[in-house]
């Protein structure tokens, strides 16, 4: 491996991607320590400390929301747009003749995106500048004669922030290596790192850092075993028959291939899904808590069953996960009409009818590895609790580990892509690439 890293830095056009990927996260990291105007910073400690929906934003972000700085959304909004168009291609038929049209329908749909990302990021910008006006964190947020100004500043500079990442992504993704908006999430999970382990070695917790050290590990393993892992459908092409000039034939077609299923399909789309739906009724119960009478005693009770610190938390978010990895599998996976593209180019399963035959032959065998895939990911999920039933430590204490597990998941994912198209590069080269 280190004789591939040194062979791609040898190469000039590779050494210049590469060195452009590593300026612009660094770029992007720089931009994360502005603030916003008006921003607390000792309010905001104390409110990420009580805010685990505000915790999972942050790692979204890049770790940039925790400063509560002009790059605080991050690449989330653009993250949201993808995913809801995704899942109206099959509700809308416009959208979905026009993500079948190759290129030039994915720049289209693009563009979509794009469009859908500036209300959304405008109201993820209200939303998330309310949460900290409410706690004192952001004094000058607020529609009043006095603060206006000072609210659209705070509001159009989240924006542009979440714009301008975009823009740092989709220029790794063009000029560097890897695909960007998942390398500027990769880069402010990896950056909280090094300050979780001085926390722990700070306070002399070498037990703990040894067990969150092999914890890691293993996870790592498992992460790659699991995400690499796939179901190679066997397919084979109908030899034809082609006429040539004169009397000669030619017989094209005949080879076999196969079509690869992946086990875990849904990537950590459900883990988003799943924490974003809990977390939202104890955020919003946690405003009325203080309300005398009936509402606030129901309010209490719900902030206090689904905080992160309650079992019944933990296991709805393992069932949610679970349930959202099979919606979203079957979505995507539907959207691909393997079974009618196989018919068309002549394809069939050895066995299997073309069509409809194929069709429900292929979504049963995506459903029984989807299960795999769906108990992987909501192990994952609840990895922190696990954790602290072994530790015995409070769950504010180690529930980041060294790395989250859902970010542990996206550093996985991204090492593993970026690896794969730097041995791609080098193989063009004639190199030995990371993986052999």
């Amino acid at each position: 491996m280190l004789t591939a890293a040194r062979n791609a830095m040898r190469l000039p056009d590779l050494r210049n991607k590469i060195l452009i990927t590593l300026g612009i996260l660094a770029l992007y990291r720089a931009a994360a320590a502005v603030p916003v105007p008006t921003v607390n910073l000792s309010a905001m400690q104390t409110l990420f400390e009580n805010n685990a929906l505000l915790g999972f934003f942050n790692m979204l972000s890049g770790g940039a929301l925790k400063n509560f700085s002009v790059m605080a959304m991050g690449v989330y909004p653009y993250i949201t747009a993808t995913i809801i168009l995704q899942l109206l291609i099959p509700i809308i038929p416009a959208l979905d003749a026009l993500s079948k049209e190759g290129e030039a329908g994915q720049k289209k749909m693009n563009q979509y995106t794009i469009w859908l990302m500036i209300p959304l990021a405008f109201l993820q910008a209200f939303g998330q500048a309310t949460i900290m006006q409410r706690a004192g964190a952001l004094p000058g947020f607020g529609f009043s004669s006095e603060t206006w100004l000072s609210t659209l500043t705070i509001m159009i500079s989240l924006v542009a922030g979440s714009m301008f990442a975009l823009f740092l992504g989709e220029q790794i993704t063009e000029h560097g290596i890897g695909n960007g908006v998942s390398l500027i999430i990769f880069g402010g999970i990896v950056a909280e790192m090094p300050r979780n382990i001085g926390q722990l070695i700070s306070t002399q917790q070498w037990l703990l850092l040894g067990m969150f050290l092999f914890i890691t590990v293993v996870t790592v393993g498992v992460i790659v075993y699991v995400q690499e892992g796939q179901r190679r459908i066997p397919v084979q092409y109908g030899k034809r028959v082609r006429a040539m000039r004169g009397n000669r034939l030619m017989v094209v077609g005949g080879q076999n291939t196969f079509v690869p299923l992946r086990v875990n399909s849904a990537g950590m789309i459900p883990l988003i899904f799943a924490q974003s739906l809990l977390l939202f009724p104890s955020t919003i119960a946690s405003y009325f808590a203080s309300t005398p009478g009936i509402v606030g005693s129901i309010a209490t009770f719900v902030s206090t069953e689904f905080a992160p610190t309650s079992a019944w938390y933990w296991i709805l978010y393992f069932l949610m996960v679970i349930g959202f990895t099979y919606f979203y599998t079957d979505v995507i996976f539907r959207q691909q009409n393997l079974a009618e593209t196989l018919q068309r180019q002549g394809g069939f399963i050895p066995g299997i009818r073309p069509g409809k035959r194929t069709e429900d032959y292929l979504n049963a065998v995506m459903s029984r590895i989807t299960l795999v895939g769906a108990l992987f990911l909501g192990i994952i999920a609840i990895l922190p609790w696990l954790v602290s039933l072994i530790t015995r430590e409070n769950m504010a204490s180690n529930t980041q580990l060294l790395i989250s597990s859902a970010g542990l998941l996206i550093v996985v994912g991204v090492v593993l892509d970026t690896m794969k198209q730097l041995e791609a590069q080098l193989l063009m080269r004639h190199y030995e690439g990371f993986i052999r």
